[in-house]
Order: structure tokens, then sequence, then C-alpha cells
């Protein structure tokens, strides 16, 4: 059933349409991300009060999905921001938060920092680079980002190329339902995109982007003093993407694929 109260206003559809992300602010409360930090705090195997023990730029810790991850990926807010991007009924619910990359205050590189999208099939595969990305976004909905800290300029936040998925449909089309693997698409270094502003995905705990799935971004080192807690989960549809709806019902992910295949 669709949610009854709209998370985004119109402006704010259509700016994830040309730009490809929205942000939504207090989409989950702060007490749900201390309580999640907390818990992840303990599998680092970090003492958050002796940066002396923060030895490493970042720790990938994996599938969280006690209730403050669960909790805080379902809410209100969100529902009806999936229901407005994505469509009623056609995305899955998560019951985990993915990936949370925690980035650590270090002058060292932490060697993840190259700009990329997230494929989506072919996972398979044990050579990540084989992956894969099709031009309906086979098995990816949104691509989001969970601000589980306070994330500012200094704190290693998430560089995105603002409109980058509107050339990255455009490279994927050609390629048709087989799509492109990572290694294809990064062959230039998403060279192709390099033309588009740069903005960072700074906010506080609580704080959730929703991305196009073909938005170009890139970690970066992290230059404050505090750690920075972000889960970066794929929203997963329920049903296909299509381009081609004989109903013309199209959902704002498949829209701006139109948008950027104006003979589509």
């Amino acid at each position: 059933m669709p949610n009854s109260s709209p998370a985004l206003s119109l402006a704010q559809i259509d700016h994830f349409i040309t730009d490809g992300f929205v942000r939504i602010d207090n989409a989950f409360s702060r007490e749900l991300a201390e309580a999640g930090r907390a818990i992840l705090w303990a599998d680092t195997g970090c003492d958050p009060h002796d940066p002396s023990t923060w030895t490493k730029p970042v720790i990938r810790l994996n599938q969280y999905g006690q209730p403050p991850f669960r909790d805080a990926a379902n809410t209100p807010v969100l529902r009806a921001a999936f229901d407005q991007l994505v469509g009623p009924d056609r995305w899955l619910p998560r019951g985990t938060l993915g990936t949370f990359p925690v980035r650590f205050p270090s002058p060292d590189d932490p060697g993840d920092a190259g700009w990329h999208i997230d494929v989506s099939f072919g996972l398979e595969n044990p050579d990540f680079m084989a992956w894969r990305a099709n031009v309906a976004s086979r098995d990816r909905a949104l691509l989001m980002l969970f601000l589980f800290s306070d994330v500012g300029d200094e704190d290693a936040p998430t560089r995105i190329r603002v409109g980058s998925h509107l050339d990255i449909a455009r490279q994927l089309a050609p390629a048709g339902d087989a799509g492109l693997s990572l290694r294809e698409l990064a062959a230039n270094g998403f060279a192709e995109t390099a033309h588009c502003l740069e903005v960072l995905a700074t906010g506080p705990a609580g704080t959730v982007y929703l991305c196009h799935p073909f938005l170009v971004h890139a970690a970066q080192p992290h230059h404050g003093t505090t750690p920075r807690f972000m889960a970066q989960p794929p929203l997963t549809p329920a049903q296909p993407l299509s381009l081609n709806r004989p109903d013309g019902d199209y959902s704002p992910v498949e829209a701006a694929i139109r948008f950027a295949l104006p003979t589509t």
C-alpha cells in the first residue's frame, strides 16, 4: 500500500531526476544513530576514546540487521520516499544496512577513493571488476547513503558528481540488457563525468542521501578528527525497472534514464 504522506516535494523529485540525488534530513533519529554506532564501535576493535587505536584509514563492517539499523532503514519518511522515487510495491524493504566503511582520521591513502558507480549484477563472479550494470539498472533501484555520525567537509564525506547518472545512462544504453562490467565502465576513469559539479554528502547523523543507481561517486581520505560512520546499501527492486511502460507510469528513477535518452 502506498504511504499516504509524501516525503519529497515535486521540486525535490525534479532535482533527483536531473541531478541524481536528494538529501533527506532527519530521515532517522539521532538516538538510532547513537545506538548503531555503539554496536559498530565494538566491532571495529578500536577504542572510541583513544585515537591511538585508530590505526587504519578504513575498516569495513558488513550486514547489520539489529534493531537500530533495521529501524533506521524503514522509517515512515524513507518508505514514503521510496514509494515516490521507485514506485509503490516496486521495492523490497531493507532488513540490513549493507556495508559500513568506517573511516578514521589518517594520513594514509585508504586505497578505495576512485570514482565509480555501484554495479548491481553478476556479483557471483569473484572478480569484482567483472560485476555489471545495465541501462535498466538490473537488481538496483537506488544507492543510499545513511549517515550514522555527523559528517562535515573534513570527515571523509562521499564525493558526488552532480548529474553524472545521465552520462552513465548514455554509456550503458548501447550495451543493452547485458550491460557493461565495472572494468569497462572504469576504463577511462569515468572521464566522461569529469565535467560535472562535485558536491559532498555532508550532514548530521540521521541524514540520508537517496541516489540514482548510476550516480558517479567516490570516497576520500579523512582529514577531520572524528571517525565517520556511514552505510551504503542498495534499495532492491521488487520487480525489474522498465523503460517502456505501456501505461507511461514511470518512476523518477526510470524517468531520469529516459531523460538521458530522449529517443527512448
